[in-house]
């Protein structure tokens, strides 16, 4: 069955781009990019409403998350705090959890063509990569329909220990951190011989994925915020907006 049968002339054209490059490696946000709606802010008022934390953690959860939203609290401080809340607790439960929330309210807002394009890019030998400031479960649930492996994930993550869950982060990547990720990461990928590795090609819908799209040799504004959609267009960086699907609901 080719592209052609499958999807539009649009979002043919924007696949066969992107595959005409044949990147080795490829490093994709995930809010917003391989799907719309924030995965990861959802799940977090999601898991205060049904007690996946304790009470006194919600609580303290809720004021915090209202600090940040009102530039009290720095985006990367917030998103490490968004794991490490969940310190003590069982990880399966919390994966648990995150794959129910996203088979419900997310899973319907894959965008198709970025589901096509990572399952050609992994067919054809690219090394893909998904890299997220969204806490790592929800990660793992997201990207499990694109078939990308567990230890392909740069997402905020916390050590885990005899299925426990610590307060010990190990990385955050939001803005300057997700190219701090990508290289450490690549530093060891069999792909990649350099001393300062690039993913060929970057594909990120925020501002918190400039620094990641700046670092690639062929990046690509997806479904983009208006601040990085100026920016792309500052730089003459490939604009593609999917169809918009509308997130639901979940009480």
């Amino acid at each position: 069955m080719t592209l052609m049968s499958i999807f539009t002339p649009k979002q043919t054209e924007f696949i066969q781009s992107v595959l005409s490059l044949q990147p080795r490696i490829a490093t994709f946000d995930c809010d917003g990019t391989l799907w719309s709606g924030d995965a990861g802010e959802g799940f977090f008022s999601w898991e205060l409403e049904h007690n996946i934390v304790s009470k006194e953690i919600a609580a303290w959860a809720r004021a915090r998350y209202a600090d940040y939203k009102a530039g009290s609290v720095a985006e990367e401080v917030m998103c490490g705090e968004m794991v490490t809340m969940h310190r003590g607790l069982q990880e399966k439960v919390v994966q648990q959890a995150c794959d129910a929330y996203f088979a419900q309210a997310i899973a319907p807002n894959i965008f198709p063509e970025m589901r096509e394009l990572v399952h050609r890019l992994r067919a054809a030998g690219c090394d893909v990569w998904a890299v997220s400031s969204s806490n790592q479960w929800i990660i793992r649930s997201g990207v499990t329909p694109f078939g990308i492996p567990n230890n392909r994930i740069l997402a905020t993550e916390v050590a885990v220990e005899n299925g426990i869950i610590t307060g010990r982060l190990i990385r955050v990547p939001s803005g300057p951190g997700k190219p701090d990720a990508i290289r450490s990461a690549l530093k060891s990928s069999p792909a990649f011989g350099s001393d300062d590795p690039r993913p060929d090609c970057a594909f990120g819908n925020a501002i918190w994925d400039r620094e990641m799209l700046a670092l690639s040799k062929h990046p690509f504004v997806i479904n983009p915020n208006p601040n990085l959609k100026e920016i792309a267009l500052a730089n003459d960086w490939p604009v593609y907006q999917p169809e918009a699907k509308q997130s639901s609901t979940i009480k």
